[in-house]
């Protein structure tokens, strides 16, 4: 098994299994809303498409961010926190981020596509070792230091990859003390709520994975456990 890595830049060349990672906070608050009962989240690049996807389907939820913040007319930010005490049971998300969601959009060559953060790694881990593929590439959405939490999710991706059962705190205080992590604790911001941190660092609260389909031109997103 050969393991890749990957950058937003660099994700359109990857193939076969394409890991994209956004752990602050893209694909931890897409775990939180599977978790609360979304069906499926159709992941896109920008606002605009967004907005058509509402119009073309009827009674979807628009989350995601601009610069962090909630864009005008959604329905959700990009806070997990506040998405663990939604319920959603049966609806479909859109998504828009300028990170996680940009790598899925991007990573057009890929045969499997999934979307991970630590909330869900080793259902990931598991997901990808039942396909046993030759080739893997965890995208890193973010670049350190202001993304040292992706980076850090790919390295623990990795060493399960290669059968090692890693400490996980080493991982985790760097997403702690990552450039994002600290953004996470302005009081006065609902925008960055000191309670997404703790979310983003729930290590496997979730045992399903996160691949993602291409059906007529869509990207579809849906939790599969395992």
């Amino acid at each position: 098994m050969r393991i890749e890595r990957a950058t937003l830049d660099t994700c359109h060349t990857a193939s076969d299994v394409v890991v994209v990672i956004d752990v602050i906070r893209a694909f931890t608050t897409a775990a939180f809303a599977f978790a609360a009962g979304a069906k499926d989240i159709l992941p896109v690049g920008t606002i605009e498409e967004a907005c058509a996807l509402h119009d073309r389907f009827p009674g979807t939820l628009m989350m995601g961010e601009v610069r962090g913040h909630r864009p005008d007319h959604f329905d959700f930010g990009n806070t997990p926190s506040v998405l663990a005490q939604s319920h959603l049971h049966g609806r479909r998300m859109i998504q828009r981020t300028g990170a996680g969601t940009q790598g899925l959009v991007r990573s057009v060559n890929a045969a499997v596509l999934l979307a991970a953060s630590f909330v869900c790694a080793s259902a990931t881990v598991r997901y990808i070792q039942h396909l046993n593929p030759s080739n893997i590439t965890l995208v890193a959405t973010g670049i350190a230091p202001e993304g040292a939490e992706d980076e850090a999710c790919a390295d623990y991706l990795e060493t399960l990859l290669r059968g090692e059962q890693p400490d996980v705190t080493p991982f985790l205080k760097h997403v702690r003390d990552s450039h994002a992590g600290q953004c996470l604790s302005d009081p006065n911001d609902p925008s960055f709520p000191a309670a997404d941190l703790d979310c983003c660092v729930d290590i496997d609260r979730f045992a399903f994975a996160m691949p993602v389909e291409r059906p007529d031109g869509l990207l579809i997103m849906r939790p599969v456990s395992i």
